[in-house]
Formats: C-alpha cells, sequence, structure tokens
C-alpha cells in the first residue's frame, strides 16, 4: 500500500466514521456423511445454537477484506482462503461458547460502563480504532461526538442504527470477555509451598551412573508382534488414540498438466514477435497494457528493483533499447529503456488533495487546484490552504508528507516531485484525487531508468491440458474398486499418493493445488468408493480412492496399528532386555556390578534437574530422571523402562539449591506461567464439553 495512500485514506469524517463501524461489526452482527447432514442454511451448530451460513459467508467476507488489506495483496490463493474460513470458524465456536459462559456465571456489562467505554478516559481499542487521527493514531473526540450526535436522531431501525447497535454490542462483549477471562486468571493460586517444589524442580542437581541396554540392540526383525502385544500397549495408552474429528485417507494418482516444451516454444515464440513490435512502437504505455500478463506500470525505477534477470542489463543500457527475452519465474520478459537520468534518491512533499466526490466531480476540483496554484504562487500561505482545503490527514499538518524515496507513491504523483525542481508547485491528477504539489526539498541523486516490461506466462496449452486429461480418464475407466485401482496404477507404472487423515476443513495435499473439490468427495464417499470422475486443479488431474475413514472418538486398535507399531516393538524388546537386565541386578549391589554381568559400561550423568529430564548422549528419558530423584543415594534402582531402552540407575548424591528465601517471586512467576496456560485451556475445555456440528464441508 503506497505512502500516498495511506494519506488519503480520511475523506469524510461522517463515512469513514460508518465504514469502520460497519467493518467493526464483525462477530456482532448476528446473535450420509455427519458433514452433509443439518440444514442447508447453517453451516455449523455449537452447543445448539445454529450458525447461519448467510451470516457466516458475511464475516469471511469482512476477515478477508482485513487479510488482504494486511497482505497487501489482491486475491487470496486457496490455502490463505481456507485460513481465513478456519479462523472465521474458530472465533465463531469462540464467541458462542464464551456468551454462554458468560451468560450462565452472570457477568454483566452496565449502561454507565459502557458509556464510559465509549467517550469516558479510556475508550474501548475498537472506538480509539474507529476514531483515531490516522497521523496522531490518537482518538479524534470531536469527530466521535458528531458521530454520536448523528446517531441520536437515527431511527434504531435504520440500517445505520443498526450498524451502531451492532458495534456496542460488540465492545459490550469484548468487555464481558475480558472480565470472564480475569475471573478465570484469578481463580489461580500458588501456594508457598508449590513455590518451592517448583524452586527444588530447577534448581536441584543430580549427579547418577547408569547402565542401559538400547532397544535399537535388537534388529526389528527379530521381533514377532502379536495381536496382544498391539492390545497390551493400546489398553495402556487408550487416551492417546482419541480422534477429535472425524478423518479420511485416501490413495490418489496425479497426471500432469504442466506446460510442455512445445508449450514453452510458443511462448518464446510470442515474445520474440512482441520483442519486435516494442522496438518500434510509439505508445509504450499502451502497448505494456495490451500485450503484457502482469501489465506493471512504466514508472522510473532504481538499481535492485527490478527482476535480477533484467536489472544489471537495463542499467548498462542506452534509451530506446530493448533487452531481452528472458526467462524468469515461469515467465519470459522483455524490457525497453524508455528514459534513463539522474534523479533524487529522496524527496520530500507537501500537497493539498482535493476530493471530488465532495466537491462536485473531478473538473470542479481541477478548477479549485487551478485557483490554490494560482494563490500559492503570488505568496499564499501552503500551510492555510492545506487546512482549508484539503480533505486528508495532512492537511492538520500544512500539507506535509515527509520524506520519502521511489516506489512510495503511486507512479503519476511520483514522476511529479522526483522530476520536478524543489520549491516548484504543480497540480496532478490521480485515482485519489487531485493534487496541488509543493515540492519541498530533494536529497541525493543516483542513476534511474524508465522500464517499460512485456512478460508472457509459459503456459500449459489445450493440446498438453487435453492429453493429461485423456490419461486421466482412461486410467479412471479401467478402475471399479480399490484392488483395481491398485492394479492400474501397477501396470500403468504411475506413482501412488497418499493424503492421509485428511479433515474437514483441509487445505493442502500435496500436490494438489484447490484439493477442497476432492476433500468434499472423501467424506462423502464410502471406503474402498474411487472418485466418479477426474479432478481438476491447476495443471493436475485427479483420480482419488477413499482407503480408510477414521470416526470421531477413541479409534478402535485396528485403526491405530499401523501408527503404533514402532512403539509395540519397542514395549516387546522392553520386555526381552527388562528380563535381561533383571537378572543382571539380581544378587548385585553397585551398579559396576549389574555393568559387568551386562559387559556394558558405567555411564556417569552430572548435573541433571528433574525439570529438564534429558540425559546427554541419549533423549528425554523421564522415567529414569523421575526414578533418579526419588532414590535414596547409593542404592540401585530397579529396571526401569524408557523411551530409548532399559535402565538401572545408581544415585551418587545430590546437590541442593540455597534456600528460597523470597517465595513470592517464585508464586509470581509460577502465577503468571500458569496464568496465561489457562486461558487457552479454558477454550480447549470448553469446546471438549459442548457438542459441535460443524457442517462447512457443504459450503467452502
Amino acid at each position: 500500500m503506497s505512502f500516498l495512500r495511506n494519506r488519503a485514506g480520511v475523506i469524510l469524517v461522517g463515512a469513514i466514521g460508518l465504514a469502520i463501524v460497519a467493518f467493526l461489526l464483525g462477530d456482532a452482527i448476528k446473535i450420509g456423511s455427519p458433514f452433509m447432514r443439518g440444514n442447508q442454511t447453517d453451516v455449523g451448530e455449537v452447543a445448539g445454537e445454529k450458525i447461519n451460513i448467510d451470516d457466516f459467508r458475511q464475516k469471511v467476507e469482512q476477515n478477508e477484506a482485513q487479510f488482504k488489506q494486511q497482505m497487501g495483496q489482491g486475491a487470496l490463493n486457496p490455502q490463505m482462503a481456507s485460513y481465513v474460513v478456519e479462523n472465521t470458524w474458530n472465533q465463531e465456536v469462540m464467541t458462542v461458547l464464551l456468551n454462554k459462559e458468560v451468560k450462565r456465571i452472570g457477568i454483566e456489562v452496565g449502561e454507565n460502563e459502557l458509556a464510559d467505554m465509549i467517550t469516558g478516559k479510556n475508550p474501548d481499542p475498537q472506538v480509539v480504532q474507529a476514531f483515531a487521527d490516522p497521523q496522531t493514531g490518537q482518538i479524534n473526540r470531536s469527530q466521535l461526538s458528531a458521530f454520536i450526535s448523528n446517531m441520536k436522531s437515527q431511527d434504531p431501525g435504520s440500517a445505520m442504527g443498526q450498524q451502531w447497535g451492532n458495534f456496542l454490542l460488540s465492545i459490550k462483549r469484548g468487555r464481558l470477555f475480558q472480565k470472564y477471562n480475569g475471573l478465570v486468571k484469578n481463580s489461580i493460586y500458588v501456594t508457598s509451598l508449590e513455590a518451592r517444589e517448583d524452586y527444588s524442580q530447577r534448581n536441584k542437581l543430580a549427579n547418577f551412573n547408569y547402565v542401559n541396554l538400547e532397544y535399537a540392540s535388537i534388529p526389528d526383525n527379530k521381533v514377532q508382534l502379536t495381536d496382544g502385544d498391539y492390545q497390551e500397549y493400546y489398553n495402556k495408552n487408550k487416551k492417546r488414540f482419541v480422534n477429535r474429528e472425524e478423518s479420511r485417507t485416501f490413495e490418489y494418482v496425479i497426471f500432469d498438466a504442466s506446460p510442455s516444451k512445445a508449450d514453452s516454444a510458443d511462448a518464446r515464440n510470442l515474445i520474440n514477435k512482441l520483442a519486435a513490435d516494442f522496438r518500434t512502437t510509439t505508445n509504450d504505455s499502451l502497448f505494456v497494457s495490451v500485450n503484457s500478463d502482469t501489465k506493471a506500470p512504466v514508472a522510473y525505477v532504481r538499481k535492485g528493483q527490478l527482476d535480477p534477470a533484467l536489472d544489471s542489463s537495463v542499467f548498462k543500457a542506452s534509451t530506446g533499447t530493448v533487452i531481452g527475452p528472458v526467462f524468469s519465474n515461469g515467465a519470459f520478459k522483455v524490457a525497453k529503456v524508455v528514459d534513463v537520468r539522474m534523479s533524487p534518491d529522496s524527496v520530500k512533499a507537501s500537497h493539498i488533495l482535493i476530493n471530488p466526490a465532495t466537491v462536485g466531480g473531478v473538473d470542479k476540483a481541477k478548477n479549485i487546484a487551478d485557483s490554490l496554484l494560482a494563490i500559492l504562487q503570488k505568496g499564499g500561505n501552503f500551510a492555510e490552504q492545506a487546512a482549508k482545503f484539503g480533505s486528508d490527514g495532512t492537511k492538520d499538518k500544512g500539507g506535509e508528507l515527509g520524506t520519502f524515496a521511489r516506489g512510495a507513491m503511486v507512479p503519476a504523483f511520483e514522476e511529479a516531485v522526483f522530476n520536478g525542481k524543489p520549491g516548484e508547485l504543480k497540480v496532478i491528477t490521480t485515482q485519489f484525487g487531485v493534487h496541488v504539489i509543493r515540492i519541498d526539498k530533494q536529497v541525493g541523486s543516483s542513476r534511474v531508468a524508465k522500464v517499460a516490461i512485456v512478460d508472457k506466462a509459459v503456459a500449459s496449452s489445450s493440446q498438453t491440458q487435453q492429453a493429461a486429461y485423456g490419461k486421466a480418464s482412461a486410467f479412471l475407466s479401467n478402475v471399479k474398486d480399490a484392488e483395481s485401482f491398485n492394479e492400474q496404477i501397477q501396470k500403468s507404472k504411475l506413482r501412488k499418493l497418499v493424503a492421509e487423515n485428511i479433515t474437514p476443513s483441509q487445505s493442502m495435499v500435496s500436490g494438489i493445488e484447490n484439493p477442497r473439490e476432492i476433500v468434499r468427495w472423501a467424506f462423502e464417499a464410502d471406503r474402498g468408493d474411487v472418485s466418479d470422475k477426474v479432478f481438476e486443479s491447476e495443471n493436475t488431474y485427479v483420480v482419488a480412492c477413499l482407503t480408510d475413514v477414521r470416526e470421531k472418538g477413541i479409534l478402535p486398535v485396528e485403526k491405530v496399528k499401523k501408527d503404533i507399531e514402532p512403539m509395540v516393538r519397542n514395549l516387546v524388546k522392553a520386555r526381552m532386555l527388562s528380563e535381561k537386565m533383571q537378572k543382571a541386578l539380581s544378587g548385585a549391589s553397585t551398579i559396576n556390578q549389574v555393568a559387568s554381568k551386562l559387559g556394558r559400561p558405567v555411564q556417569p550423568v552430572q548435573n541433571v534437574v528433574f525439570a529438564n529430564p534429558i540425559i546427554p548422549g541419549i533423549a528425554q528419558e523421564n522415567k529414569v530422571v523421575g526414578t533418579v530423584f526419588g532414590l535414596e543415594p547409593k542404592k540401585l534402582s530397579k529396571v526401569i523402562e524408557g523411551e530409548q531402552g532399559v535402565y538401572v540407575v545408581q544415585v551418587n548424591g545430590f546437590t541442593n539449591p540455597a534456600p528460597l528465601t523470597n517465595t513470592f517471586s517464585q508464586k509470581q512467576q509460577m502465577y503468571q506461567t500458569v496464568g496465561q496456560r489457562a486461558q487457552g485451556q479454558v477454550m480447549e475445555v470448553l469446546r471438549e464439553k459442548a457438542d459441535i456440528k460443524d457442517y462447512r464441508l457443504k459450503f467452502f
């Protein structure tokens, strides 16, 4: 977003006030497969409260607009769009759940408190944002007062009245949530005993020796796993297998329709022809507008601002030279040097922006600008005229725009101030209105080039697309089920890909630019189904087969067998090695005796703390370090089944930290840590307890 655009934002006080209020409505607008159920007008249901698709879509559009503004781009790619939808859904779920919580608890915001949040000494941040001076960031009290006075005369049932009412509801709800979070944080209490224990866990040092047998010492092919082994591990760790939302797994093959060598040759031939015409054209801007894919403005640039493939050549060339074609970032490019000159590095300028919308059109705005120019040329005060006629945020600063380099302004404005002379006055027209410009100062001098660029992306031709689609269609015609799907892959020597445990909101699948259609199919299909059509995504065609369905809830052991196989194998290895370790431990009184029987070295460990249970050179071993801090010095432990192997340890001694003299400071540190964690965990608990039905897959 350009420097000028930032300063041309405030044009009409009343209009902008209303626009920002409308933008900030956000959450306050309105208070087969499981993914295909539900009313066609609902995008979901949270704790019994239905979420209307029209309301939800409006919030998505508002969040998309805000995201585009923050990212400084026009269109969102599929992943970004999915990210916005996901964020909007999470906001909606949180809003519904918190609304119900504050109502259940009885938290309120009174009328006087709400009034203070709008016009008091410390207004709500949303009020500050809506009515802030863009130059100072401080709330514009006069603008706020004028707006509120205007609202008092409005019918509450009118569109404007409803917008204001919803805005008030939004900031009121924000205060309710703030109170709720405060209530949660204030419910946390850290005792002196907890503070001392935490201090000890972080500062008490343990020195010990251990002997171990690694699981890696037994080759995997020497371990036979039984159903009982899987069941044993599953029963011990069942809580780990909670599937929070239904997921699907599908296998797929991709038929590539990326540009061929012939497509690249066609693009090169076209750019060569354009390059020849580019040399003789007399209207470079029109030529770029008609023939270029990206249609970049013809403007002056500094060295380093162009594509590296062009930059060096452009700044060595003379006026009229056509450079290229060169190939860069998937496109052929040709550059024409329109002009080369020395130019200021930066400019300090002021302007008076006349807004055509407020004065009756562009012609009247130009007349006013010409009149102002005549007054200023006769010695008129620029700051006074800016304050009187200016329509943007600079009018209260004498029209000053500050100092800026090339690239900060729109091209027409930039050309006027960089190609002029200090003290010069000019009148120009841009998309923001008519400007009376004063060039206050020019700093430095560097070589710049005015460059026109024509580019042509190498794209897949219809023949390339049809050839890839034909292969995909032929493949699909030969498959009816999962078995024939795999047979045809082998026969055609294709590469099979797997999209594992895909969720309904999944926005990324390897090799597929926009996977939403295929994800939607996966949640409508049954296990073993092959897609009934070829899916198209950018330069790829896809055929898929649904191989697994994981329902919401605790997954059965059959569904997690593949996932837990390494852990189950270690469980069996632990059983085998523990028996060996137990024999060595029998009758031993020292760690050296155990090590001698095993033919293993004794490993010393120094200065380990309970809060960081890592054994140097091994890994994190919670059970081992936990056992150490529960042992008496010189006493052998029992056999410990750890993450990387089985262990026996013997403590040499502990080094206790200095006594904790200030429990208050320790308690405060713990309070801050626990408090921050608790606020996030509250939402997790509320979501787990709530019945949430998500139908977004029908619409997005």
